[in-house]
């Protein structure tokens, strides 16, 4: 019992750090800034995170096939996802906006663009909202690599863990979406990116645990 709770809280923190719905807040408002029914806004927030949930669910349930059908062992797998987080925490305990996650200026005006316009609107539910800000290779990776953790739960403990959690975790990144303004209005600017900085920090090191453990399997391995 107390593994199940250490491997959940663990699992609830990566999921926290690596989608960071906190600081995706800003990111939701600036997309959908020109768009002045709420009601629509709000269809988007829950489009985008039942499509993300959606994404990283099949890869969490498919990813052993995923591994055969491309020959890919998981300590391989565990490394270059530990190596791509590490980059990630690092561009957000630097300050900065991961390209994994955050569309570009330029991207961003013509998203905002296709926001005015309610027959594409829901479009951006999918991309890039679901993809790649809240499901990115990031996302799936820690997804997966959660799976494969050595621990004395069965896979399907692993795989009910994982889901569940970042289940937990979409619908805490709706419920801020849909309160965007006044989440943003509360905290401000600089605390949100104190809170950036942090979860960079904390992926990081989650990042760094992951390479430990593929280095290790790997030996195992071979």
């Amino acid at each position: 019992m107390h593994e199940m709770i250490l491997f959940t809280g663990t699992v609830l923190m990566g999921f926290f750090a690596i989608m960071n719905p906190i600081a995706n807040t800003p990111i939701f408002m600036g997309i959908t800034a020109d768009i002045a029914d709420r009601k629509q806004k709000n269809i988007i927030a829950f489009k985008s995170t039942l499509f993300a949930f959606i994404i990283v669910a099949a890869f969490t349930i498919l990813g052993q096939l995923i591994f055969k059908m491309f020959g890919i062992t998981l300590p391989a797998f565990q490394i270059t996802g530990g190596i791509l987080l590490f980059f990630i925490g690092y561009d957000l305990l630097q300050g900065k906006s991961s390209s994994f996650h955050h569309p570009s200026d330029h991207l961003r005006e013509e998203l905002q663009e296709k926001a005015a316009d309610s027959d594409t609107a829901s479009s951006i539910a999918l991309t890039p909202l679901a993809i790649p800000i809240l499901a990115g290779p990031g996302t799936i990776a820690t997804a997966m690599n959660f799976v494969g953790m050595k621990t004395s739960l069965g896979h399907v403990e692993h795989l009910a863990v994982v889901i569940v959690a970042f289940a937990l975790m979409c619908l805490v990144t709706f419920v801020m979406f849909i309160s965007a303004n006044r989440i943003v209005d509360f905290l401000g600017k600089h605390i949100i990116n104190v809170i950036s900085r942090i979860m960079g920090l904390l992926l990081a090191v989650i990042a760094t645990q992951m390479v430990i453990s593929g280095i290790k399997n790997a030996i195992a391995m071979y």
